[in-house]
C-alpha cells in the first residue's frame, strides 16, 4: 500500500484496518501527531486528509491510500535556502503563546488549519463552533481562539507568519 504524507509517497506493508495514527507514528517516525483518547473524541490526532481534518486514531489506512495526507510534520515550508517558514496557525500560536503541556497543539493546529482554508475571516462564534471538538487539559482555549484569530488576519491579508 502507498501512502502520500506531507508530499512524499511512503510504500507500507500495513494491514487495511491498521489506523492511520499508528502507521504515521510508529511506522513513520512522525510522532507529531499525538494519541489522545484512541475514540475519536479529543481531536490530538487530528491529521489533513485532502484538506480536510480528521481523526487519525479512527481512520484506517486503508481508507486513505489514494489520498493526499498531511500531518503537524507539513505544515511548515522550508525554501531551496533552507528557510523555514511557518504556517501563520503555527507563528499564531508561539506568538500567543498557547501551549502549556503541549499534547493537543498539534491536533489544535491542523484542526484550525483547515478551518480556516475554508473560513479566512471567521467571526469568534464560528472559530469557537469549528475548535469546539478539539480538548485541551490545560485549558488554553482562550488563547486558542486568539491565535485561530490572529493567523485568520494574516491569511486573509496575505502577509507573511510572524510579519
Amino acid at each position: 500500500m502507498e501512502l502520500k504524507i506531507n508530499g512524499t509517497t511512503y510504500t507500507l506493508n500495513a494491514a487495511a484496518d491498521e489506523r492511520l495514527l499508528w502507521v504515521l507514528r510508529d511506522t513513520l517516525g512522525l510522532i507529531g501527531t499525538k494519541f489522545g483518547c484512541g475514540i475519536g473524541i479529543c481531536g490530538a490526532c487530528t491529521v489533513h486528509v485532502n484538506g480536510a481534518a480528521v481523526r487519525s486514531c479512527l481512520m484506517p489506512v486503508a481508507a486513505v491510500a489514494e489520498a493526499d495526507i498531511r500531518t503537524i510534520e507539513g505544515m511548515a515550508e522550508t525554501d531551496a535556502d533552507d528557510t523555514i517558514t511557518l504556517h501563520p496557525v503555527q507563528q499564531a500560536f508561539i506568538d500567543y503563546q498557547v501551549p502549556q503541556c503541549g499534547w493537543c497543539m498539534s491536533g489544535q493546529i491542523m484542526q484550525a488549519a483547515a478551518f480556516l482554508a475554508q473560513n479566512t475571516q471567521p467571526t469568534a462564534e464560528e472559530t469557537a463552533r469549528a475548535m469546539s471538538g478539539n480538548y485541551c487539559r490545560c485549558g488554553c482555549y482562550v488563547r486558542i481562539r486568539q491565535a485561530v484569530a490572529q493567523a485568520a488576519a494574516v491569511m486573509a491579508s496575505g502577509e507573511e507568519a510572524g510579519a
